[in-house]
């Protein structure tokens, strides 16, 4: 009877652990970005220029993701009038993807080269005192996987020429 007890509460135990050890990289790109608190405008923004649904596509895709602070040094000005401008809004927001997973170890041999965006845009990749910047953002966190790619945490919204 103690074996059954024992066995029934250890699987209980480990059942629990399964369900809730979920990881990001069991989540899509939106979905793992929607979880974040730093990523509130961008998640916005996403839905605002139609984006949800190819970003929760296969992929896989490399997301350069700017942060609720990074979208702050726009200003509350530009910040309106680009969301107001869904063209301009789904210009931007793909200058942030990159098609297949680049992790950062595959980031640092790029120093140097350009990296052309879902977008069209291109963007040089540098390796500066050991971090990795693409244009002008830092990669303040680097490769949260998700099941459909990998998201890159930057400093600075990327604008496109």
């Amino acid at each position: 009877m103690l074996n059954k007890l024992l066995f029934g509460s250890t699987l209980a135990v480990m059942l629990m652990l399964a369900s809730s050890a979920q990881t990001a990289d069991e989540k899509d790109i939106v979905d793992t970005a929607a979880g974040s608190k730093d990523f509130t405008i961008l998640v916005t923004a996403v839905k605002e220029a139609g984006l949800v649904e190819a970003l929760k596509g296969k992929g896989p895709y490399t997301v350069f993701a700017p942060t609720d602070a990074a979208f702050k040094k726009l200003g509350d000005e530009k910040i309106k009038a680009v969301v107001k401008d869904k063209e301009l809004l789904k210009k931007i927001l793909l200058a942030h993807v990159v098609e297949g997973k680049v992790m950062a170890a595959d980031a640092v041999k790029l120093d140097g080269k350009n990296a052309k965006t879902l977008g069209g845009a291109e963007f040089t990749v540098a390796v500066k005192d050991g971090k990795v910047m693409i244009g002008e953002a830092t990669v303040t966190k680097a490769d949260i996987k998700c099941s459909n790619g990998v998201i890159h945490v930057i400093d600075t919204v990327l604008i496109p020429k």
